[in-house]
């Protein structure tokens, strides 16, 4: 079996200068994982969705297939959210149904999600490098356990990033003794999101979800700043749970958990499972 791994980010690598602030304060890298059978449905499904809910972004008489070029923004999504919390129906629902698709085609996620310390530096090449070598660990394991073989595209950045990136795979798969990622068919590839619908969902992911339910668990009582909203704790109450259920994660040679969302709090050093838990 072939499956593809889709990955996309939220934030940025600007430094925080101070407690308060309007700079983003964390920084997630999602991978998403659909098997190769399935993007077809999942790529035509979701696009129902867009024209259901957002009709008005959408040219009555335009083949179904245009409506890939519009994009439903993760990040446009999270304000709304932040904007009317529960009265934000069509919102909510279409991200509900998001979710339902990922679950009925049996997709499978992992993050890494970097909240940021104050006035500490931020070596940008060494957090996407890692992100990334982390994301094909994490897929490597994935492929390992369906016995399969896979392929990963990223949302695109510039030439420069994109070129960054691969390199560090390419010096990892081509070392002198042995690929470590030998189920990974070549190094990644980057794509533009509005050319493939599991790029948008996994921008929905990581901006509408991730990004809110980290600022809300590690950010509260310590960041100050438009970044920073209470109805990011509602984001988390109504969807932590289905993201928990959508993990992949598996244990390495020592018997250790590895894969999921894992989260490198600068802040306080809190530790990842803290995402998923709710204060009695």
């Amino acid at each position: 079996m072939t499956y593809l791994c889709y990955i996309d980010e939220a934030g940025c690598t600007t430094p925080l200068p101070g407690t308060q602030t309007d700079i983003q304060p964390v920084l997630v890298i999602v991978g998403l994982i659909v098997d190769v059978a399935r993007v077809r449905e999942l790529t035509i499904d979701f696009l129902k969705l867009k024209r259901q809910y957002f009709p008005n972004k959408f040219r009555n008489g335009n083949h179904q297939l245009d409506d890939v070029l519009v994009e439903i923004k993760g990040s446009d999504l999270r304000s709304t959210i932040r904007k009317h919390g529960v009265h934000a129906d069509a919102t909510l629902k279409f991200i509900d149904d998001t979710l339902d698709l990922l679950r009925a085609n049996e997709a499978r996620l992992f993050a890494t999600v970097w909240v940021k310390g104050i006035g500490k530096p931020i070596d940008s090449r060494a957090i996407y490098t890692s992100s990334i070598q982390a994301a094909c660990r994490n897929f490597s394991a994935f492929l390992d356990w369906r016995d399969g073989t896979g392929f990963m595209v990223a949302d695109s950045r510039t030439p420069a990033l994109n070129t960054q990136v691969s390199h560090s795979i390419f010096t990892q798969k081509y070392r002198a003794k042995g690929d470590p990622w030998a189920r990974l068919l070549d190094l990644p590839t980057f794509g533009h999101s509005n050319n493939h619908v599991p790029l948008q969902i996994a921008d929905i992911l990581c901006s509408t979800l991730l990004f809110p339910m980290a600022t809300a668990t590690y950010c509260t009582g310590q960041i100050t700043g438009k970044h920073v909203k209470g109805r990011d704790k509602f984001i988390k109450r109504r969807y932590a749970s289905r993201i928990k259920a959508l993990q992949y994660r598996f244990k390495d040679t020592n018997g250790q958990p590895q894969g999921g969302v894992f989260v490198s709090d600068g802040l306080l050093g809190r530790k990842s499972d803290l995402l998923f838990i709710f204060p009695a």
